[in-house]
Protein backbone atom coordinates (compact mmCIF):
# COMPACT_ATOMS: atom_id res chain seq x y z
CA UNK A 1 0.00 0.00 0.00
CA UNK A 2 1.33 3.14 -0.90
CA UNK A 3 1.52 6.55 1.43
CA UNK A 4 -0.33 8.25 -0.46
CA UNK A 5 -3.94 5.95 0.04
CA UNK A 6 -6.05 7.11 2.35
CA UNK A 7 -6.62 4.06 4.93
CA UNK A 8 -9.99 2.34 6.00
CA UNK A 9 -9.26 1.76 9.22
CA UNK A 10 -10.75 4.00 12.06
CA UNK A 11 -8.96 6.03 14.16
CA UNK A 12 -9.01 4.71 17.72
CA UNK A 13 -11.53 6.10 20.31
CA UNK A 14 -11.30 5.36 23.52
CA UNK A 15 -15.00 5.96 24.23
CA UNK A 16 -15.38 3.21 22.25
CA UNK A 17 -13.64 0.75 24.50
CA UNK A 18 -16.44 -1.12 27.01
CA UNK A 19 -14.04 -0.66 29.63
CA UNK A 20 -12.80 2.39 29.04
CA UNK A 21 -16.31 3.93 29.03
CA UNK A 22 -17.33 2.12 32.24
CA UNK A 23 -13.82 3.91 34.12
CA UNK A 24 -15.34 6.90 34.18
CA UNK A 25 -18.39 6.59 36.41
CA UNK A 26 -17.67 2.88 38.72
CA UNK A 27 -15.53 3.34 41.23
CA UNK A 28 -12.13 1.02 41.32
CA UNK A 29 -11.64 -1.21 43.99
CA UNK A 30 -10.60 0.68 47.31
CA UNK A 31 -11.49 3.61 45.72
CA UNK A 32 -14.02 6.14 47.68
CA UNK A 33 -16.55 8.82 46.15
CA UNK A 34 -15.62 11.33 48.49
CA UNK A 35 -13.21 12.36 50.22
CA UNK A 36 -13.31 15.65 52.89
CA UNK A 37 -10.01 17.26 53.33
CA UNK A 38 -10.71 20.24 56.45
CA UNK A 39 -9.38 23.35 55.13
CA UNK A 40 -7.10 24.70 58.12
CA UNK A 41 -6.48 28.10 56.74
CA UNK A 42 -9.67 28.70 56.85
CA UNK A 43 -12.48 28.29 59.74
CA UNK A 44 -15.15 26.07 59.29
CA UNK A 45 -13.98 25.33 55.87
CA UNK A 46 -13.68 21.82 53.78
CA UNK A 47 -12.68 20.71 50.17
CA UNK A 48 -14.39 17.76 49.54
CA UNK A 49 -13.05 15.53 46.07
CA UNK A 50 -15.77 13.94 44.04
CA UNK A 51 -14.19 10.64 42.41
CA UNK A 52 -16.30 10.01 38.91
CA UNK A 53 -17.94 13.21 38.85
CA UNK A 54 -18.70 16.22 36.93
CA UNK A 55 -19.85 19.21 36.27
CA UNK A 56 -23.63 17.96 36.75
CA UNK A 57 -23.53 17.33 40.32
CA UNK A 58 -20.94 19.74 41.47
CA UNK A 59 -23.21 22.54 40.49
CA UNK A 60 -26.20 20.77 42.04
CA UNK A 61 -24.62 20.41 45.06
CA UNK A 62 -23.52 23.80 45.04
CA UNK A 63 -26.55 25.75 43.69
CA UNK A 64 -28.10 24.41 46.63
CA UNK A 65 -25.67 24.64 49.38
CA UNK A 66 -25.75 28.72 48.34
CA UNK A 67 -29.50 28.51 49.63
CA UNK A 68 -28.71 27.61 52.95
CA UNK A 69 -27.91 30.54 55.55
CA UNK A 70 -25.54 28.78 57.28
CA UNK A 71 -23.07 28.57 54.15
CA UNK A 72 -21.04 31.32 53.29
CA UNK A 73 -19.30 30.12 50.46
CA UNK A 74 -19.49 26.96 48.21
CA UNK A 75 -17.66 26.39 45.27
CA UNK A 76 -16.29 24.03 42.49
CA UNK A 77 -14.04 23.00 40.25
CA UNK A 78 -12.78 20.59 37.77
CA UNK A 79 -9.29 20.15 38.45
CA UNK A 80 -8.47 18.27 34.50
CA UNK A 81 -11.03 18.05 32.12
CA UNK A 82 -9.66 14.32 31.24
CA UNK A 83 -10.08 13.19 34.90
CA UNK A 84 -14.07 12.71 36.20
CA UNK A 85 -13.30 14.55 39.56
CA UNK A 86 -14.75 17.62 41.06
CA UNK A 87 -13.51 19.79 44.05
CA UNK A 88 -16.05 21.30 46.47
CA UNK A 89 -15.22 23.84 48.75
CA UNK A 90 -17.73 24.79 51.44
CA UNK A 91 -17.41 27.16 54.47
CA UNK A 92 -19.87 27.59 56.71
CA UNK A 93 -20.94 30.06 59.78
CA UNK A 94 -20.03 27.63 62.01
CA UNK A 95 -23.50 26.72 63.38
CA UNK A 96 -23.03 23.27 60.96
CA UNK A 97 -19.77 21.88 59.85
CA UNK A 98 -19.22 21.87 56.05
CA UNK A 99 -19.63 17.64 56.17
CA UNK A 100 -22.87 18.17 57.33
CA UNK A 101 -24.12 21.33 55.15
CA UNK A 102 -23.09 18.46 52.33
CA UNK A 103 -25.07 16.05 53.55
CA UNK A 104 -28.51 18.22 54.12
CA UNK A 105 -27.90 19.33 50.36
CA UNK A 106 -27.38 15.75 48.97
CA UNK A 107 -30.70 14.79 51.04
CA UNK A 108 -32.40 18.01 49.76
CA UNK A 109 -31.38 17.26 46.08
CA UNK A 110 -32.53 13.38 46.55
CA UNK A 111 -36.08 14.68 47.79
CA UNK A 112 -36.47 17.32 44.88
CA UNK A 113 -35.31 14.95 42.60
CA UNK A 114 -38.26 12.42 43.80
CA UNK A 115 -40.70 15.14 43.38
CA UNK A 116 -39.35 15.98 39.94
CA UNK A 117 -39.69 12.34 38.86
CA UNK A 118 -43.07 11.94 39.87
CA UNK A 119 -44.68 15.33 38.85
CA UNK A 120 -43.51 14.49 35.60
CA UNK A 121 -44.15 10.88 35.61
CA UNK A 122 -48.07 12.36 36.74
CA UNK A 123 -48.07 15.04 33.16
CA UNK A 124 -46.67 12.35 31.17
CA UNK A 125 -48.96 9.82 32.26
CA UNK A 126 -52.18 12.64 31.66
CA UNK A 127 -50.38 13.69 28.01
CA UNK A 128 -50.45 9.90 27.21
CA UNK A 129 -54.41 9.71 28.45
CA UNK A 130 -55.02 12.93 26.80
CA UNK A 131 -52.93 11.05 23.12
CA UNK A 132 -55.26 8.23 23.44
CA UNK A 133 -58.69 10.09 23.28
CA UNK A 134 -57.87 12.23 20.85
CA UNK A 135 -56.75 8.82 18.86
CA UNK A 136 -60.32 7.85 19.64
CA UNK A 137 -62.01 10.57 18.05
Amino acid sequence: MSDSMPTTEAPFDPGNDPVNRFELFLLGDGEKKITEIPDTSIPSSSIFTLNKEDHTLGNLIRSRLLKYPFVLFAAYRIPHPLFPTVELRVQTNGEVTPRNAVIQACRDLVSDLGVLSREFTKEWELRKMAGDEEAEK
